[in-house]
């Protein structure tokens, strides 16, 4: 998590300028947070399957200041892109989750170094018909207030003023209930070489059945001679329903002797979830 505070003394001539840089914080706030995070939460996905009714979320800060959360749970639709879009109201395409999860507490403080428990649990599952249910557990971080009596007065002449920025940040954990028989396929189609820029694999990521997807991606290199190499590897990639497919574009490492012109490149996603015949799937992109 990142918390920016900006205190400054501008002319009005400046503020366009500041007016700017406000508004790239706001728009892209998950690119810092991802980037210098100091929440870890672990695991980082939440599935009840089964008889299964409780669920536990380790979190920790890992900065060097105090920091205070608050939880609740909102909803997210996954895009083509692998982002995700936040609704402000029902969606007749998603089962959501929230009606049926109670979590405790409801907001943390948490010293350098400290961890916590957050506990979840189903309720009303007598209410739920099959399929899956979905929400995000979204951490957001509050920033920390000076006391009135500590909060600083300074005398500024009549063409400046004050003006103090806080960027708020936020971490989404994915809760998912599965009820009654669950079905998933996974497919890979459209891969493709890009040789433009860095060396990188395009594909499609395919998914059917009832449940989301969430695995791997595997890339290797099988030389002419037969030596095969890994290129390339993504953890966790999920895909959500009701999206049946998602882009990916993975960058392949530049490792010394591998020739990517020749011979070709073997792609493997594997699901974690509902392991089968169904859960693997494969393809070759010659390079020839």
């Amino acid at each position: 998590m990142l918390h920016v505070s900006l205190r400054r003394r501008i002319s009005p001539t400046s503020f366009s300028c500041l007016a700017f840089f406000f508004t790239f914080l706001t728009v892209v706030p998950s690119l810092k947070a991802t980037a210098q995070g100091d929440l870890l939460i672990a695991p980082k996905r939440t599935v009840f399957e089964g008889r299964e009714r409780y669920k536990e979320l380790n979190v920790s800060n890992i900065g060097k200041d105090t920091a205070r959360y608050e939880i609740s749970l909102i909803h997210y639709r996954m895009k083509e892109d692998g982002s995700l879009e936040k609704l402000s109201a029902q969606d007749s395409g998603i089962l959501f989750a929230d009606s049926f999860v109670r979590f405790f507490p409801r907001m943390v403080t948490l010293s350098p170094g400290e961890s916590q428990v957050v506990r979840l649990q189903l309720t009303q599952t007598s209410a739920m018909s099959n399929g899956e249910y979905r929400s995000h557990l979204y951490f957001r971080s509050v920033p920390k207030q000076k006391p009135l009596g500590e909060i600083e007065t300074k005398k500024t002449d009549s063409n400046t003023f004050s003006i103090k920025l806080n960027a708020v940040f936020g971490i989404a954990v994915p809760v998912i209930i599965r009820v009654g028989e669950t079905t998933m396929k996974v497919g890979l189609s459209n891969c493709s070489f890009d040789k433009s820029g860095l060396p990188s694999v395009k594909m499609t990521l395919e998914r059917v059945g009832n449940m989301s997807c969430y695995g791997d991606i595997t890339i290797d290199h099988v030389a002419t001679s037969g030596t095969v190499t890994r290129v390339a590897e993504l953890k966790g990639i999920a895909v959500y329903t009701p999206l049946e497919k998602r882009q990916v574009k993975l960058a392949l490492h530049p490792i010394p002797g591998i020739d990517y012109t020749t011979g070709k490149l073997h792609v493997v996603y594997t699901a974690k979830e509902n392991l089968s015949q169904n859960s693997i799937a494969q393809t070759e992109v010659y390079l020839n």
